[in-house]
Protein backbone atom coordinates (compact mmCIF):
# COMPACT_ATOMS: atom_id res chain seq x y z
CA UNK A 1 0.00 0.00 0.00
CA UNK A 2 1.35 3.18 -0.72
CA UNK A 3 2.51 5.44 2.00
CA UNK A 4 2.51 9.15 -0.47
CA UNK A 5 -0.54 11.45 0.48
CA UNK A 6 -3.12 12.68 -2.08
CA UNK A 7 -2.46 16.26 -0.37
CA UNK A 8 0.40 18.59 0.00
CA UNK A 9 -0.01 19.51 3.91
CA UNK A 10 0.09 23.05 4.12
CA UNK A 11 -0.62 26.26 6.18
CA UNK A 12 -2.49 29.22 3.71
CA UNK A 13 -1.26 32.66 4.59
CA UNK A 14 -5.42 34.39 5.60
CA UNK A 15 -4.43 37.23 8.02
CA UNK A 16 -6.63 40.33 7.03
CA UNK A 17 -7.78 38.32 4.05
CA UNK A 18 -11.46 37.62 3.12
CA UNK A 19 -12.80 34.29 3.80
CA UNK A 20 -15.97 32.92 2.75
CA UNK A 21 -18.46 30.83 4.33
CA UNK A 22 -21.74 29.94 2.96
CA UNK A 23 -24.85 28.00 4.99
CA UNK A 24 -26.87 28.87 7.34
CA UNK A 25 -26.90 25.93 10.04
CA UNK A 26 -24.66 23.62 11.44
CA UNK A 27 -22.04 23.28 8.72
CA UNK A 28 -21.42 26.91 8.33
CA UNK A 29 -21.14 27.32 12.16
CA UNK A 30 -18.30 24.76 12.62
CA UNK A 31 -16.75 26.23 9.72
CA UNK A 32 -16.51 29.71 11.27
CA UNK A 33 -15.88 28.51 14.80
CA UNK A 34 -12.20 27.46 12.91
CA UNK A 35 -11.75 30.21 11.61
CA UNK A 36 -11.92 32.49 14.21
CA UNK A 37 -8.68 30.42 15.29
CA UNK A 38 -6.88 32.81 12.51
CA UNK A 39 -6.92 36.60 11.64
CA UNK A 40 -9.00 36.17 8.52
CA UNK A 41 -11.89 39.05 7.99
CA UNK A 42 -14.56 35.96 7.88
CA UNK A 43 -17.50 36.92 5.56
CA UNK A 44 -20.73 34.60 6.37
CA UNK A 45 -23.25 34.59 3.58
CA UNK A 46 -26.42 33.29 4.93
CA UNK A 47 -29.71 34.48 3.82
CA UNK A 48 -31.55 32.38 7.07
CA UNK A 49 -29.22 31.35 9.35
CA UNK A 50 -30.57 29.47 11.88
CA UNK A 51 -30.98 31.29 15.49
CA UNK A 52 -27.99 29.98 17.37
CA UNK A 53 -25.97 30.63 14.65
CA UNK A 54 -27.25 34.04 13.86
CA UNK A 55 -26.80 35.09 17.48
CA UNK A 56 -23.31 33.56 17.69
CA UNK A 57 -22.52 35.76 14.60
CA UNK A 58 -23.92 38.46 16.08
CA UNK A 59 -21.77 38.11 19.21
CA UNK A 60 -18.58 37.73 17.60
CA UNK A 61 -19.25 40.66 15.33
CA UNK A 62 -18.62 38.57 11.98
CA UNK A 63 -20.06 40.73 9.03
CA UNK A 64 -22.85 38.59 8.00
CA UNK A 65 -24.84 39.05 4.36
CA UNK A 66 -28.54 37.75 4.32
CA UNK A 67 -28.65 37.19 0.16
CA UNK A 68 -29.20 34.20 -1.64
CA UNK A 69 -25.82 32.99 -3.66
CA UNK A 70 -24.65 34.86 -6.65
CA UNK A 71 -21.69 34.13 -8.55
CA UNK A 72 -19.95 37.83 -7.62
CA UNK A 73 -19.60 36.90 -3.86
CA UNK A 74 -17.02 34.86 -4.25
CA UNK A 75 -15.01 37.65 -5.75
CA UNK A 76 -11.93 38.30 -3.97
CA UNK A 77 -12.12 35.89 -1.13
CA UNK A 78 -8.97 34.06 -0.57
CA UNK A 79 -10.90 31.19 0.37
CA UNK A 80 -14.43 29.18 0.18
CA UNK A 81 -16.26 27.44 2.19
CA UNK A 82 -19.23 25.86 0.75
CA UNK A 83 -21.68 24.78 3.65
CA UNK A 84 -25.21 24.67 2.68
CA UNK A 85 -25.76 21.34 3.99
CA UNK A 86 -27.23 21.33 0.48
CA UNK A 87 -24.68 18.86 -2.16
CA UNK A 88 -25.73 20.56 -5.33
CA UNK A 89 -26.02 24.06 -4.08
CA UNK A 90 -22.73 23.70 -2.57
CA UNK A 91 -21.33 22.25 -6.05
CA UNK A 92 -22.69 25.32 -7.87
CA UNK A 93 -20.87 27.25 -5.23
CA UNK A 94 -17.49 25.91 -5.83
CA UNK A 95 -17.74 25.55 -9.55
CA UNK A 96 -18.05 29.43 -9.16
CA UNK A 97 -14.63 29.72 -7.07
CA UNK A 98 -12.70 27.55 -9.13
CA UNK A 99 -13.98 29.87 -12.45
CA UNK A 100 -12.26 32.72 -10.70
CA UNK A 101 -9.26 30.26 -9.54
CA UNK A 102 -10.25 30.54 -5.83
CA UNK A 103 -9.31 27.54 -3.86
CA UNK A 104 -12.72 26.02 -2.51
CA UNK A 105 -13.98 23.53 0.01
CA UNK A 106 -17.36 21.63 0.29
CA UNK A 107 -18.29 19.76 3.25
CA UNK A 108 -18.28 15.88 2.53
CA UNK A 109 -17.62 16.23 -0.98
CA UNK A 110 -13.83 15.29 -1.34
CA UNK A 111 -13.94 15.89 -5.07
CA UNK A 112 -15.38 19.05 -4.67
CA UNK A 113 -12.40 20.47 -2.20
CA UNK A 114 -9.43 21.89 -3.07
CA UNK A 115 -8.72 21.84 0.72
CA UNK A 116 -9.60 20.21 3.34
CA UNK A 117 -9.70 21.61 6.76
CA UNK A 118 -7.64 19.18 9.36
CA UNK A 119 -8.79 18.53 13.16
CA UNK A 120 -6.54 21.81 14.44
CA UNK A 121 -4.88 22.14 17.81
CA UNK A 122 -3.94 25.75 18.31
CA UNK A 123 -1.63 27.21 20.68
CA UNK A 124 -0.74 30.25 18.26
CA UNK A 125 2.21 30.80 16.88
CA UNK A 126 2.45 26.94 17.07
CA UNK A 127 -0.21 25.23 15.24
CA UNK A 128 -0.81 20.97 14.78
CA UNK A 129 -3.04 20.21 11.90
CA UNK A 130 -4.39 16.61 11.92
CA UNK A 131 -5.83 15.13 8.29
CA UNK A 132 -6.73 11.89 7.26
CA UNK A 133 -7.57 12.84 3.60
CA UNK A 134 -11.07 12.80 4.72
CA UNK A 135 -11.28 8.69 5.58
CA UNK A 136 -11.37 9.27 9.16
CA UNK A 137 -12.61 12.62 10.04
CA UNK A 138 -13.39 11.05 13.90
CA UNK A 139 -10.20 9.53 13.85
CA UNK A 140 -8.85 13.06 13.32
CA UNK A 141 -10.72 14.48 16.31
CA UNK A 142 -9.30 11.49 18.68
CA UNK A 143 -5.65 12.37 17.36
CA UNK A 144 -6.53 16.46 17.77
CA UNK A 145 -7.49 14.72 21.64
CA UNK A 146 -4.09 13.37 22.39
CA UNK A 147 -2.12 15.89 21.11
CA UNK A 148 -4.17 18.83 22.88
CA UNK A 149 -3.54 16.92 26.19
CA UNK A 150 0.60 16.32 24.91
CA UNK A 151 1.10 20.26 24.38
CA UNK A 152 1.77 22.71 27.70
CA UNK A 153 -1.12 25.68 27.06
CA UNK A 154 1.65 28.32 27.32
CA UNK A 155 3.46 26.67 24.29
CA UNK A 156 2.38 29.43 22.42
CA UNK A 157 3.86 32.22 24.48
CA UNK A 158 7.09 30.14 24.70
CA UNK A 159 7.29 30.73 20.51
CA UNK A 160 6.30 34.17 21.06
CA UNK A 161 9.35 34.92 23.55
CA UNK A 162 11.58 32.63 21.81
CA UNK A 163 10.43 35.25 18.03
CA UNK A 164 12.29 38.29 20.65
CA UNK A 165 15.82 36.05 20.99
CA UNK A 166 16.23 35.00 17.01
CA UNK A 167 17.66 37.72 16.28
CA UNK A 168 20.29 37.66 18.85
CA UNK A 169 20.39 34.73 18.24
CA UNK A 170 21.60 33.95 14.78
CA UNK A 171 24.04 37.36 15.89
CA UNK A 172 25.94 35.94 18.43
CA UNK A 173 25.41 32.05 18.29
CA UNK A 174 26.77 30.17 14.88
CA UNK A 175 24.64 27.46 13.13
CA UNK A 176 25.11 23.72 14.08
CA UNK A 177 25.37 22.62 17.45
CA UNK A 178 25.62 25.11 19.64
CA UNK A 179 22.29 27.02 17.88
CA UNK A 180 20.49 23.55 17.71
CA UNK A 181 21.20 23.04 21.85
CA UNK A 182 20.13 26.34 22.84
CA UNK A 183 16.93 26.26 21.07
CA UNK A 184 16.12 22.43 22.76
CA UNK A 185 16.80 24.04 25.97
CA UNK A 186 15.16 27.19 25.37
CA UNK A 187 12.48 25.04 25.11
CA UNK A 188 12.08 22.17 27.37
CA UNK A 189 14.12 23.54 30.39
CA UNK A 190 13.87 26.40 32.83
CA UNK A 191 12.89 29.60 30.55
CA UNK A 192 9.53 27.07 29.26
CA UNK A 193 9.02 26.07 33.18
CA UNK A 194 9.08 30.06 34.20
CA UNK A 195 6.57 30.78 31.03
CA UNK A 196 4.20 28.03 32.35
CA UNK A 197 4.10 29.59 35.99
CA UNK A 198 3.28 33.01 34.32
CA UNK A 199 6.49 34.40 35.78
CA UNK A 200 7.99 36.30 31.84
CA UNK A 201 10.77 37.94 34.04
CA UNK A 202 12.39 35.56 34.90
CA UNK A 203 12.01 33.51 31.74
CA UNK A 204 13.70 36.33 30.17
CA UNK A 205 16.70 36.57 32.72
CA UNK A 206 16.50 32.26 32.19
CA UNK A 207 16.94 32.89 28.62
CA UNK A 208 19.65 35.42 28.66
CA UNK A 209 21.63 33.19 30.89
CA UNK A 210 21.35 30.79 27.89
CA UNK A 211 22.55 33.16 25.71
CA UNK A 212 25.22 33.84 27.39
CA UNK A 213 26.33 30.16 27.99
CA UNK A 214 25.90 28.76 24.73
CA UNK A 215 29.46 29.25 22.80
CA UNK A 216 30.32 26.69 25.77
CA UNK A 217 28.62 23.91 24.50
CA UNK A 218 30.56 20.54 24.91
CA UNK A 219 29.77 17.03 22.96
CA UNK A 220 27.63 14.72 24.96
CA UNK A 221 26.87 10.62 24.22
CA UNK A 222 23.90 8.88 25.09
CA UNK A 223 24.20 4.89 25.17
CA UNK A 224 21.29 3.93 23.84
CA UNK A 225 18.92 0.48 24.22
CA UNK A 226 17.35 0.33 20.88
CA UNK A 227 15.12 -3.26 22.14
CA UNK A 228 14.54 -6.16 20.18
CA UNK A 229 13.78 -5.11 16.65
CA UNK A 230 9.69 -3.86 17.28
CA UNK A 231 9.89 0.33 16.73
CA UNK A 232 7.28 0.27 19.09
CA UNK A 233 9.30 -1.14 21.93
CA UNK A 234 11.95 1.60 21.84
CA UNK A 235 11.32 3.20 25.12
CA UNK A 236 10.03 7.21 24.78
CA UNK A 237 13.72 8.30 26.43
CA UNK A 238 15.57 6.37 23.49
CA UNK A 239 13.04 8.48 20.97
CA UNK A 240 13.61 11.75 22.28
CA UNK A 241 17.65 11.50 22.27
CA UNK A 242 17.21 10.09 19.08
CA UNK A 243 15.72 13.15 17.99
CA UNK A 244 18.08 15.36 19.61
CA UNK A 245 21.50 14.00 18.27
CA UNK A 246 23.80 15.33 15.73
CA UNK A 247 24.76 11.70 14.80
CA UNK A 248 23.59 8.30 15.43
CA UNK A 249 26.52 5.08 15.53
CA UNK A 250 24.78 2.21 15.27
CA UNK A 251 25.71 -1.79 14.74
CA UNK A 252 24.02 -3.99 12.38
CA UNK A 253 21.40 -5.73 14.51
CA UNK A 254 19.49 -2.38 14.94
CA UNK A 255 16.99 -2.48 12.11
CA UNK A 256 17.20 0.19 9.11
CA UNK A 257 13.69 2.04 10.44
CA UNK A 258 14.48 2.73 14.07
CA UNK A 259 17.65 3.89 12.65
CA UNK A 260 15.58 6.13 10.61
CA UNK A 261 13.53 7.37 13.83
CA UNK A 262 16.21 9.97 14.69
CA UNK A 263 16.82 13.30 13.47
CA UNK A 264 16.48 13.56 9.63
CA UNK A 265 19.46 15.73 9.49
CA UNK A 266 21.87 13.74 11.92
CA UNK A 267 24.89 11.58 10.25
CA UNK A 268 23.96 8.24 10.64
CA UNK A 269 27.41 5.98 10.94
CA UNK A 270 26.92 2.54 11.27
CA UNK A 271 29.23 0.34 12.70
CA UNK A 272 28.12 -3.07 11.63
CA UNK A 273 29.19 -5.22 14.79
CA UNK A 274 27.65 -8.57 14.19
CA UNK A 275 28.95 -12.03 14.58
CA UNK A 276 31.24 -12.66 12.39
CA UNK A 277 31.26 -9.04 10.92
CA UNK A 278 32.75 -6.10 12.33
CA UNK A 279 33.21 -3.33 9.43
CA UNK A 280 34.92 -1.86 13.32
CA UNK A 281 36.78 -2.91 15.65
CA UNK A 282 35.70 -2.07 19.54
CA UNK A 283 38.58 0.29 19.64
CA UNK A 284 37.90 2.15 16.73
CA UNK A 285 34.19 2.49 17.67
CA UNK A 286 35.34 3.93 21.52
CA UNK A 287 37.69 6.52 19.33
CA UNK A 288 35.10 7.14 16.82
CA UNK A 289 32.73 8.10 19.91
CA UNK A 290 35.20 10.23 21.91
CA UNK A 291 36.29 11.96 18.45
CA UNK A 292 32.65 13.55 17.92
CA UNK A 293 31.86 14.38 21.22
CA UNK A 294 35.03 16.23 20.87
CA UNK A 295 33.79 17.68 18.09
CA UNK A 296 30.85 19.35 19.76
CA UNK A 297 28.68 16.60 18.59
CA UNK A 298 25.65 14.91 20.53
CA UNK A 299 26.11 11.16 19.91
CA UNK A 300 23.43 7.94 20.34
CA UNK A 301 25.48 4.80 20.04
CA UNK A 302 22.49 3.00 19.37
CA UNK A 303 22.79 -0.45 20.45
CA UNK A 304 20.27 -3.73 19.70
CA UNK A 305 18.45 -4.70 23.16
CA UNK A 306 19.89 -3.12 26.51
CA UNK A 307 23.22 -1.53 25.89
CA UNK A 308 24.57 -3.02 29.42
CA UNK A 309 23.88 -6.66 28.40
CA UNK A 310 26.67 -8.20 25.88
CA UNK A 311 26.32 -4.61 24.44
CA UNK A 312 30.53 -4.01 25.35
CA UNK A 313 29.12 -0.89 26.82
CA UNK A 314 31.62 -1.03 29.64
CA UNK A 315 34.38 -0.59 27.50
CA UNK A 316 32.88 2.32 25.64
CA UNK A 317 32.19 4.27 28.85
CA UNK A 318 35.69 3.73 30.31
CA UNK A 319 37.10 5.61 26.52
CA UNK A 320 34.81 8.30 27.36
CA UNK A 321 35.27 8.31 31.11
CA UNK A 322 39.32 8.48 29.97
CA UNK A 323 38.57 11.49 27.87
CA UNK A 324 36.20 13.70 29.51
CA UNK A 325 33.28 12.92 27.61
CA UNK A 326 29.96 13.16 29.21
CA UNK A 327 27.69 10.33 28.74
CA UNK A 328 24.56 9.15 29.89
CA UNK A 329 23.17 5.30 29.58
CA UNK A 330 19.19 5.08 28.15
CA UNK A 331 18.03 1.15 28.81
CA UNK A 332 16.43 -0.79 26.56
CA UNK A 333 14.55 -3.63 26.34
CA UNK A 334 16.54 -7.10 26.20
CA UNK A 335 15.84 -9.46 23.87
CA UNK A 336 15.20 -12.14 26.68
CA UNK A 337 12.34 -10.01 27.55
CA UNK A 338 10.75 -9.91 24.52
CA UNK A 339 11.87 -13.69 23.87
CA UNK A 340 9.78 -14.29 26.60
CA UNK A 341 6.65 -12.17 25.81
CA UNK A 342 6.07 -13.96 22.54
CA UNK A 343 5.89 -17.50 24.23
CA UNK A 344 3.92 -15.66 26.92
CA UNK A 345 6.89 -17.63 28.84
CA UNK A 346 6.94 -17.09 32.41
CA UNK A 347 10.43 -16.37 33.17
CA UNK A 348 10.30 -16.47 36.70
CA UNK A 349 7.42 -18.80 38.47
CA UNK A 350 6.59 -18.84 42.16
CA UNK A 351 8.22 -22.48 43.12
CA UNK A 352 9.51 -23.77 40.20
CA UNK A 353 12.34 -21.06 39.12
CA UNK A 354 13.06 -18.44 41.53
CA UNK A 355 16.31 -16.75 39.40
CA UNK A 356 17.13 -15.64 36.01
CA UNK A 357 20.45 -16.45 34.53
CA UNK A 358 21.66 -14.32 31.00
CA UNK A 359 24.45 -16.21 28.52
CA UNK A 360 25.68 -16.01 25.70
CA UNK A 361 26.86 -20.02 26.27
CA UNK A 362 30.24 -19.28 24.74
CA UNK A 363 31.72 -19.74 28.48
CA UNK A 364 30.85 -23.43 28.37
CA UNK A 365 33.55 -23.66 25.75
CA UNK A 366 36.38 -24.56 28.89
CA UNK A 367 37.09 -27.57 31.16
CA UNK A 368 35.13 -26.06 34.08
CA UNK A 369 31.61 -25.94 34.68
CA UNK A 370 30.46 -22.00 34.80
CA UNK A 371 28.49 -20.74 37.90
CA UNK A 372 25.53 -20.21 36.31
CA UNK A 373 25.37 -23.88 34.63
CA UNK A 374 25.27 -25.15 38.29
CA UNK A 375 22.09 -22.32 38.84
CA UNK A 376 20.34 -24.45 36.02
CA UNK A 377 20.68 -27.58 37.72
CA UNK A 378 19.25 -25.93 40.89
CA UNK A 379 16.03 -24.41 39.16
CA UNK A 380 16.98 -21.13 36.98
CA UNK A 381 15.48 -20.13 34.36
CA UNK A 382 18.50 -19.57 31.44
CA UNK A 383 18.68 -17.51 28.53
CA UNK A 384 21.39 -17.89 26.35
CA UNK A 385 21.72 -15.14 24.03
CA UNK A 386 23.35 -15.83 20.43
CA UNK A 387 22.39 -19.40 21.35
CA UNK A 388 22.60 -21.37 17.64
CA UNK A 389 25.95 -21.58 17.43
CA UNK A 390 26.65 -23.12 20.63
CA UNK A 391 23.26 -25.22 21.29
CA UNK A 392 24.86 -28.34 20.84
CA UNK A 393 27.56 -27.44 23.66
CA UNK A 394 25.47 -26.10 25.69
CA UNK A 395 22.89 -28.79 25.86
CA UNK A 396 25.66 -31.62 26.23
CA UNK A 397 27.49 -29.93 29.44
CA UNK A 398 24.06 -28.97 31.06
CA UNK A 399 22.62 -32.41 31.04
CA UNK A 400 26.27 -34.01 31.90
CA UNK A 401 25.89 -31.84 34.55
CA UNK A 402 22.85 -33.23 35.66
CA UNK A 403 20.38 -31.13 34.26
CA UNK A 404 17.18 -33.28 32.69
CA UNK A 405 17.61 -33.95 29.28
CA UNK A 406 13.31 -33.62 28.92
CA UNK A 407 13.87 -29.84 30.58
CA UNK A 408 11.84 -27.89 27.85
CA UNK A 409 13.33 -25.41 25.41
CA UNK A 410 12.28 -22.47 23.55
CA UNK A 411 13.79 -20.84 21.09
CA UNK A 412 13.19 -17.46 18.91
CA UNK A 413 14.63 -16.32 16.22
CA UNK A 414 13.84 -12.37 15.40
CA UNK A 415 11.97 -11.85 19.22
CA UNK A 416 9.30 -8.86 18.81
CA UNK A 417 9.74 -8.70 15.16
CA UNK A 418 7.06 -9.64 12.09
CA UNK A 419 9.01 -11.73 11.16
CA UNK A 420 9.64 -13.87 14.56
CA UNK A 421 9.93 -17.61 14.18
CA UNK A 422 8.88 -19.36 17.51
CA UNK A 423 10.23 -23.24 18.14
CA UNK A 424 9.86 -25.76 21.03
CA UNK A 425 11.33 -29.26 22.67
CA UNK A 426 13.59 -30.56 25.42
CA UNK A 427 17.06 -30.19 26.14
CA UNK A 428 18.12 -33.33 24.44
CA UNK A 429 16.73 -32.05 21.11
CA UNK A 430 19.02 -28.58 21.44
CA UNK A 431 21.47 -29.70 19.31
CA UNK A 432 19.33 -30.15 16.33
CA UNK A 433 19.38 -26.10 16.42
CA UNK A 434 22.80 -25.74 14.89
CA UNK A 435 21.06 -27.92 11.67
CA UNK A 436 18.54 -24.96 11.26
CA UNK A 437 20.22 -22.85 9.05
CA UNK A 438 17.00 -21.02 7.91
CA UNK A 439 17.27 -19.41 10.99
CA UNK A 440 19.72 -16.22 10.15
CA UNK A 441 18.50 -14.05 12.59
CA UNK A 442 19.45 -13.53 15.98
CA UNK A 443 18.05 -16.62 18.25
CA UNK A 444 17.12 -16.39 22.04
CA UNK A 445 17.26 -19.66 23.64
CA UNK A 446 15.38 -20.28 26.73
CA UNK A 447 15.63 -23.39 29.01
CA UNK A 448 14.38 -24.48 32.51
CA UNK A 449 11.18 -26.13 33.99
CA UNK A 450 9.60 -22.41 34.22
CA UNK A 451 9.34 -23.08 30.42
CA UNK A 452 7.10 -25.19 30.68
CA UNK A 453 4.40 -22.98 31.62
CA UNK A 454 4.77 -20.95 27.40
CA UNK A 455 1.83 -21.12 25.16
CA UNK A 456 3.27 -23.70 22.40
CA UNK A 457 0.00 -23.08 19.66
CA UNK A 458 2.00 -20.91 17.69
CA UNK A 459 5.13 -22.55 17.82
CA UNK A 460 6.87 -25.51 15.74
CA UNK A 461 8.55 -28.84 17.02
CA UNK A 462 12.58 -28.07 17.48
CA UNK A 463 13.16 -32.15 16.28
CA UNK A 464 13.16 -32.41 12.68
CA UNK A 465 10.12 -34.21 11.40
CA UNK A 466 7.73 -33.97 14.22
CA UNK A 467 4.09 -32.73 13.93
CA UNK A 468 4.14 -28.95 13.51
CA UNK A 469 2.34 -27.46 16.13
CA UNK A 470 2.84 -30.01 18.44
CA UNK A 471 3.54 -29.18 21.77
CA UNK A 472 6.40 -30.43 23.93
CA UNK A 473 7.16 -34.29 23.77
CA UNK A 474 5.15 -36.59 26.00
CA UNK A 475 7.84 -36.30 28.65
CA UNK A 476 7.90 -32.69 28.80
CA UNK A 477 4.26 -32.34 28.15
CA UNK A 478 3.91 -34.23 31.51
CA UNK A 479 6.65 -32.29 33.45
CA UNK A 480 4.83 -28.92 32.12
CA UNK A 481 1.74 -30.18 33.72
CA UNK A 482 2.98 -30.95 37.36
CA UNK A 483 4.74 -27.57 37.51
CA UNK A 484 1.73 -25.62 36.32
CA UNK A 485 -0.55 -27.42 39.09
Amino acid sequence: MSQQLSVFPAFFRVAQKRVAVFGNGDEAFAKVRLLLNTQARILAYADHPEPAFAAFLKDQGIETIREAFADDQVEGAALVFAATGDAAADRVIVAAARERKIPANAVDQPDYCDFLTPALVNRAPVAVAIGTEGAGPVLAQMIRAQIDQLLSPSLGIVAILAASYREAVERLIPRGVARRVFWRRFFSGRVADHVALGDLASARREASLLLDAAERVSGHVWLVGAGPGAEDLLTLRAQRVMMEADAIVYDALVPQAIVDMGRRDAERLSVGKRKGCHTKSQDEINHLLVKLAKEGKRVVRLKSGDPLIFGRAGEEMAAMREAGVSYEIVPGITSAFAAAADFELPLTLRGVASSLVFTTGHDLAGDVLPDWARLAVSGATIAVYMGRSVAASVAGRLMQAGLPAETTVAVIENASRPERRLLHGILRELPDLENRTELDGPVMVIIGDAVAGANFDRSEPLAAGRRKGAGPSASGAERAEQILN
